[in-house]
């Protein structure tokens, strides 16, 4: 096929799904053409097409599910307006169990309990696994087999991932000022997602799904709980500017 019209149907089929596609499945849509493309010609277009892209106000952009298509996030103020909801907002305390999860799985909720010094809440867990950013790997071969908890592809995709790999070093972590907007959200005490209005002090509030605002309360606190007992330098968490610039809006 010739490599124009497979960029454009390639582009097309991106900018309606709703969902990021893989390479078989993006090679499935060519099945009863009588030129169908290879894998590594597919490959090699979306190669060519993010680097097309690169002065557009959207992406192609790989993530841990697929490639999709996205706007930048240097638009996600403008294209946040369409939506008139307020956003969803979390505390601090969600961050943090969120961010060991992150860079210390498989870890169970005494383990995050441990290294943060308090409870955490069974609401927080309960909204971690609602939004699919976690999950149950197992149960620790300890008395009372606790669950054992990592993130998911969803948690990845969600926050511009491709992988782990490319969480950020402790070396480049800052503080919890430069989350990701969608992230940094607040909630109340039992783990519930606060009212709109609520103005604690030491709460952080955030954009929505279409990253609307940057984060402007303070919440270092909770990067200092998941810094403590961390002895490798390369160690990872979300709590960084690298997850902060991922606040991606998809087309479709």
């Amino acid at each position: 096929m010739e490599s124009a019209k497979l960029k454009n149907i390639l582009e097309a089929v991106l900018a309606a799904a709703d969902r990021p596609l893989t390479v078989p499945q993006l090679e499935q849509l060519f099945l009863l053409d009588d030129d169908q493309p290879t894998r590594d010609e597919i490959r090699k277009a979306l190669h060519e097409m993010e680097q097309a892209f690169a002065e557009r106000s959207v992406q192609i952009k790989q993530v841990a599910n697929g490639y999709r298509m996205q706007v930048k996030q240097d638009y996600a103020q403008w294209v946040g307006r369409l939506w008139e909801e307020k956003p969803a907002r979390y505390s601090r305390a969600l961050l943090e169990t969120l961010a060991l999860i992150a860079y210390r799985q498989p870890i169970t909720r005494g383990e995050i309990e441990e290294v943060r010094g308090v409870s955490v809440s069974s609401n927080i867990i309960k909204t971690l696994l609602e939004r699919e950013w976690i999950r149950v790997l197992g149960h620790k071969d300890v008395p009372g087999k606790p669950s054992l908890y990592g993130t998911t592809k969803e948690f990845l995709d969600y926050f511009n991932l491709k992988s782990l790999d490319q969480l950020p070093t402790l070396a480049e972590i800052k503080d919890l000022d430069q989350i990701h907007p969608e992230l940094a959200l607040e909630e109340n005490a039992d783990g519930e997602p606060a009212q709109a209005g609520d103005t604690t002090p030491d709460n952080v509030q955030a954009a929505d799904a279409a990253g609307q605002q940057e984060v402007t309360e303070h919440a270092s606190d909770a990067s200092e709980a998941v810094a403590e007992g961390d002895h490798a330098e390369d160690s990872r968490r979300p709590e960084t500017e690298a997850v902060a610039s991922a606040s991606p809006v998809s087309i479709h």
